[in-house]
């Protein structure tokens, strides 16, 4: 039997105090599930940002989406995560990811590392999370025992490794270094790449006591009477992809509100993605889209 959906958006624009609550309030009114908040510099901080967004609904679960591992210590951040999960009731969700943007890193200070070298401090900081966060005499304690809910993002084997040990959700960027660019410039995969991707994962998921929850992030929302249209318009920006692949992808969502619920019902069984999240530019496109998907 299919997941049920889910359907996150992710707020990657800093706002007034005011302005942020009200576009949260308007998330949840649009039957939002989770209202998820970045890691990179020049966009919200994620821990404040998202007890703000809790304070200000009833329904939504919060979450980080996802936080670069390379910016936290372990133990520094087993305190935000405790914390933030007690502040919002247990509402709190921990994604977490090896970052992609190296002059974020430079910006900040923070050493950068060989692409090996940052799926080893992904590791390491999920263990240690797991550990600190599990341990009956951590101070603060999470809400949620032993740990809030994990996810995991990347699309890579090592990364992918790790979802299937320790996530409770597995996101798939969809995305690909691309070369010959400054690193942080990613280019989409194909269809049949993403779903080898999510085939490699199930291969290492395999011995898993209980299946994860997959989770996609959607780029582009556009609601038309002309969804070919927009795909011959990207194509010059899609690095690669022809026409009928990227109305094949699940980063563009373009069609009537019907037409997008039926993408999103094809890609849940493709791919088996029952999560889905978009960008908040895109907040009031999907939200017909849920009410039309909504029980589907």
């Amino acid at each position: 039997m299919a997941r049920p959906f889910r359907f996150g958006v992710n707020l990657v624009t800093p706002e007034s105090g005011d302005a942020w609550r009200a576009k949260c309030r308007r998330a949840e009114e649009l039957g939002y599930d989770v209202l998820l908040v970045p890691d990179h510099l020049g966009m919200p901080a994620p821990f404040p940002a998202l007890i703000a967004a809790a304070e200000a609904t009833e329904r939504p679960r919060v979450g980080t989406f996802v936080l670069n591992a390379g910016f936290w210590n372990p133990a520094l951040l087993a305190r935000e995560i405790a914390t933030c999960d007690q502040l919002t009731g247990g509402r709190l969700e921990v994604g977490l990811g090896t970052g992609y943007v190296r002059s974020e890193h430079e910006r900040a200070g923070l050493p950068w590392g060989s692409p090996g070298e940052r799926v080893d401090r992904l590791a390491r900081t999920i263990t240690e999370l797991d550990r600190l966060l599990a341990d009956p005499e951590h101070v603060p304690a999470p809400a949620q025992r032993p740990r809030p809910p994990l996810l995991v993002g990347g699309n890579g084997d090592r990364v992918l490794r790790l979802a299937a040990r320790h996530a409770d959700i597995a996101a798939f960027t969809g995305g690909r270094q691309l070369p010959g660019a400054p690193e942080g410039v990613l280019q989409l995969i194909g269809p049949d790449e993403l779903e080898e991707r999510v085939a490699a994962y199930r291969r290492f998921a395999a011995d898993r006591d209980g299946p994860a929850e997959l989770n996609f992030l959607v780029q582009r929302v556009v609601v038309t009477d002309d969804r070919r249209a927009v795909a011959r318009e990207l194509v010059p920006h899609a690095m690669g992809l022809d026409e009928d692949e990227l109305l094949a992808h699940p980063a563009l969502l373009a069609g009537s509100v019907k037409e997008i619920a039926e993408q999103v019902r094809a890609h849940r069984e493709r791919y088996g993605f029952s999560y889905f999240c978009v960008l908040d530019p895109y907040l009031e496109a999907f939200g017909p889209v849920i009410e039309e998907l909504r029980g589907g």
